[in-house]
Protein backbone atom coordinates (compact mmCIF):
# COMPACT_ATOMS: atom_id res chain seq x y z
CA UNK A 1 0.00 0.00 0.00
CA UNK A 2 1.45 3.32 -1.07
CA UNK A 3 -0.11 6.30 0.67
CA UNK A 4 2.69 8.72 -0.22
CA UNK A 5 1.31 12.03 -1.39
CA UNK A 6 -2.17 11.50 0.11
CA UNK A 7 -3.02 14.06 2.76
CA UNK A 8 -5.79 15.16 5.05
CA UNK A 9 -6.33 18.91 5.48
CA UNK A 10 -7.65 20.40 8.68
CA UNK A 11 -11.03 22.02 8.15
CA UNK A 12 -11.67 20.34 4.79
CA UNK A 13 -13.58 17.08 4.35
CA UNK A 14 -12.15 14.18 2.38
CA UNK A 15 -8.66 13.38 1.20
CA UNK A 16 -6.35 15.14 -1.20
CA UNK A 17 -3.45 14.21 -3.46
CA UNK A 18 -0.36 16.42 -3.22
CA UNK A 19 0.46 17.79 -6.68
CA UNK A 20 3.11 20.36 -5.84
CA UNK A 21 4.11 23.35 -3.81
CA UNK A 22 4.35 27.06 -4.46
CA UNK A 23 5.71 29.82 -2.24
CA UNK A 24 2.47 30.30 -0.31
CA UNK A 25 1.25 26.73 0.10
CA UNK A 26 0.56 23.32 -1.34
CA UNK A 27 -1.31 22.52 -4.55
CA UNK A 28 -3.78 19.70 -3.87
CA UNK A 29 -6.34 17.74 -5.87
CA UNK A 30 -9.38 16.23 -4.19
CA UNK A 31 -9.82 12.47 -4.48
CA UNK A 32 -13.58 12.63 -5.03
CA UNK A 33 -15.39 12.62 -8.38
CA UNK A 34 -15.01 16.39 -8.87
CA UNK A 35 -11.17 16.38 -8.85
CA UNK A 36 -11.04 19.99 -7.63
CA UNK A 37 -7.62 21.60 -7.42
CA UNK A 38 -7.01 23.86 -4.45
CA UNK A 39 -4.08 25.77 -3.00
CA UNK A 40 -3.81 25.37 0.76
CA UNK A 41 -1.92 28.04 2.67
CA UNK A 42 0.87 26.63 4.85
CA UNK A 43 0.34 29.17 7.62
CA UNK A 44 -3.41 28.65 8.11
CA UNK A 45 -3.96 24.94 7.41
CA UNK A 46 -2.47 21.78 8.81
CA UNK A 47 -1.69 18.87 6.51
CA UNK A 48 -1.28 15.29 7.68
CA UNK A 49 0.21 12.68 5.39
CA UNK A 50 -1.72 9.40 5.63
CA UNK A 51 1.47 7.35 5.74
CA UNK A 52 2.57 9.22 8.89
CA UNK A 53 -0.70 9.07 10.85
CA UNK A 54 -0.79 6.79 13.88
CA UNK A 55 -3.60 5.68 16.20
CA UNK A 56 -3.28 5.58 19.98
CA UNK A 57 -2.49 2.06 21.15
CA UNK A 58 -2.36 0.40 24.55
CA UNK A 59 1.41 -0.17 24.36
CA UNK A 60 2.63 1.42 21.10
CA UNK A 61 0.99 3.63 18.51
CA UNK A 62 -0.57 1.79 15.57
CA UNK A 63 0.24 2.86 12.01
CA UNK A 64 -2.74 3.76 9.86
CA UNK A 65 -1.30 1.75 6.96
CA UNK A 66 -1.34 -1.42 9.08
CA UNK A 67 -4.97 -0.79 10.05
CA UNK A 68 -5.90 -0.23 6.38
CA UNK A 69 -4.29 -3.57 5.47
CA UNK A 70 -6.35 -5.36 8.12
CA UNK A 71 -9.47 -3.55 6.92
CA UNK A 72 -8.69 -4.69 3.37
CA UNK A 73 -8.68 -8.33 4.54
CA UNK A 74 -11.86 -7.83 6.58
CA UNK A 75 -15.04 -9.39 5.20
CA UNK A 76 -17.64 -6.83 6.21
CA UNK A 77 -16.98 -3.16 6.77
CA UNK A 78 -19.76 -1.13 8.43
CA UNK A 79 -21.05 1.94 6.64
CA UNK A 80 -19.59 4.97 8.39
CA UNK A 81 -22.65 7.10 7.64
CA UNK A 82 -25.31 4.77 9.05
CA UNK A 83 -23.54 2.72 11.74
CA UNK A 84 -23.77 3.80 15.37
CA UNK A 85 -20.79 4.26 17.70
CA UNK A 86 -21.07 0.79 19.26
CA UNK A 87 -21.00 -0.97 15.88
CA UNK A 88 -18.02 1.11 14.79
CA UNK A 89 -16.16 0.33 18.02
CA UNK A 90 -16.91 -3.41 17.70
CA UNK A 91 -15.56 -3.47 14.14
CA UNK A 92 -12.48 -1.45 15.07
CA UNK A 93 -11.71 -3.88 17.89
CA UNK A 94 -11.54 -6.61 15.20
CA UNK A 95 -9.09 -4.76 12.92
CA UNK A 96 -7.11 -2.95 15.63
CA UNK A 97 -7.54 -4.90 18.86
CA UNK A 98 -4.65 -3.09 20.57
CA UNK A 99 -6.03 0.46 20.15
CA UNK A 100 -6.67 2.61 23.21
CA UNK A 101 -10.46 2.63 23.62
CA UNK A 102 -10.40 5.71 25.85
CA UNK A 103 -8.37 7.97 23.54
CA UNK A 104 -9.69 6.77 20.15
CA UNK A 105 -13.19 8.18 19.75
CA UNK A 106 -16.03 6.97 17.54
CA UNK A 107 -15.57 10.07 15.38
CA UNK A 108 -11.95 9.02 14.75
CA UNK A 109 -13.07 5.52 13.74
CA UNK A 110 -15.71 7.01 11.46
CA UNK A 111 -13.10 9.23 9.79
CA UNK A 112 -10.79 6.24 9.22
CA UNK A 113 -13.67 4.27 7.64
CA UNK A 114 -14.50 7.21 5.35
CA UNK A 115 -10.85 7.50 4.32
CA UNK A 116 -10.71 3.77 3.65
CA UNK A 117 -13.81 3.94 1.45
CA UNK A 118 -12.17 6.76 -0.56
CA UNK A 119 -8.81 5.09 -1.18
CA UNK A 120 -9.73 1.40 -1.47
CA UNK A 121 -10.49 1.75 -5.20
CA UNK A 122 -7.35 3.74 -6.04
CA UNK A 123 -4.40 2.03 -7.74
CA UNK A 124 -2.13 3.37 -4.98
CA UNK A 125 -3.90 1.10 -2.53
CA UNK A 126 -2.49 -2.08 -4.12
CA UNK A 127 0.92 -0.57 -4.97
CA UNK A 128 4.09 -1.23 -2.97
CA UNK A 129 5.40 1.76 -0.97
CA UNK A 130 8.75 1.66 -2.78
CA UNK A 131 7.15 2.03 -6.24
CA UNK A 132 5.92 5.57 -5.62
CA UNK A 133 9.15 6.90 -4.08
CA UNK A 134 9.61 9.42 -6.91
CA UNK A 135 6.55 11.38 -5.73
CA UNK A 136 7.15 14.37 -3.46
CA UNK A 137 6.61 13.84 0.24
CA UNK A 138 5.40 16.47 2.68
CA UNK A 139 7.74 15.35 5.38
CA UNK A 140 11.00 15.32 3.39
CA UNK A 141 11.50 19.05 2.78
CA UNK A 142 8.70 21.58 2.66
CA UNK A 143 11.03 24.46 1.75
CA UNK A 144 12.16 22.89 -1.52
CA UNK A 145 9.82 23.40 -4.51
CA UNK A 146 8.21 20.30 -5.93
CA UNK A 147 9.80 18.88 -9.13
CA UNK A 148 6.85 20.10 -11.21
CA UNK A 149 7.47 23.69 -10.17
CA UNK A 150 11.28 23.59 -10.47
CA UNK A 151 10.96 23.53 -14.26
CA UNK A 152 8.78 26.64 -14.23
CA UNK A 153 11.08 28.46 -11.83
CA UNK A 154 14.08 27.84 -14.10
CA UNK A 155 12.29 29.12 -17.21
CA UNK A 156 11.20 32.44 -15.71
CA UNK A 157 13.56 35.16 -16.91
CA UNK A 158 14.14 38.39 -15.10
CA UNK A 159 12.59 41.35 -16.89
CA UNK A 160 14.92 44.24 -17.65
CA UNK A 161 14.81 46.92 -15.01
CA UNK A 162 13.12 49.93 -16.64
CA UNK A 163 14.16 52.23 -13.81
CA UNK A 164 17.83 51.63 -14.52
CA UNK A 165 17.35 52.50 -18.18
CA UNK A 166 15.65 55.80 -17.32
CA UNK A 167 18.37 56.73 -14.88
CA UNK A 168 21.05 56.10 -17.49
CA UNK A 169 19.17 58.23 -20.03
CA UNK A 170 18.79 61.14 -17.59
CA UNK A 171 22.44 61.10 -16.72
CA UNK A 172 23.54 61.57 -20.36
Amino acid sequence: MNLRGLVSVSGKPGLFKLLGQNKSGFILESLDEQKLKVVVNMSTSKLASLEDITIFGETDDLKLTDIFLKMKDSKSIPDAKTADGNALRKYFLEVAPDHDTERVYSSDIKKILVWFSIIKELPLFTEDPDEGSSQPSLIEDTKKPAPILEEKIRTVKKAPNKGATRLSQKSK
